[in-house]
């Protein structure tokens, strides 16, 4: 049997089941210490072994994934205080109609 499931429940599924396991998670550092080691390796391997390449990649992914993040915030306030505007807008328009 087959349930349809829309995108929103999955999503607020998964991030439960996510919650949860992080909740039976003693040790969080050993639970991704894995996922750190081979991220060293990857930037090591892309520096042919050399450690302070690997030290010069890693930190230009990380402000890359900083620069990523900012940006996603300044456009997320741009489109908020846009919102904002246009709502001022269509209320002034509508001489106190709207609510």
């Amino acid at each position: 049997m087959r349930f349809d499931v829309s995108d929103a429940e999955r999503r607020l599924a998964a991030s439960m089941a996510a919650d949860m396991s992080w909740a039976n998670t003693e040790d969080r550092s050993a639970r991704t210490a894995p996922a750190r080691r081979a991220l060293d390796a990857k930037f090591l391997e892309q520096a042919g072994g050399d450690p302070q390449r690997a030290k010069s990649l890693r930190s230009a992914h990380f402000k890359r994934l900083a620069l990523k993040s900012a940006q996603s915030r300044r456009r997320a306030r741009e489109a908020t205080e846009a919102a904002v505007a246009a709502e001022t807008e269509l209320r002034s328009l509508a001489g106190g109609l709207i609510a």
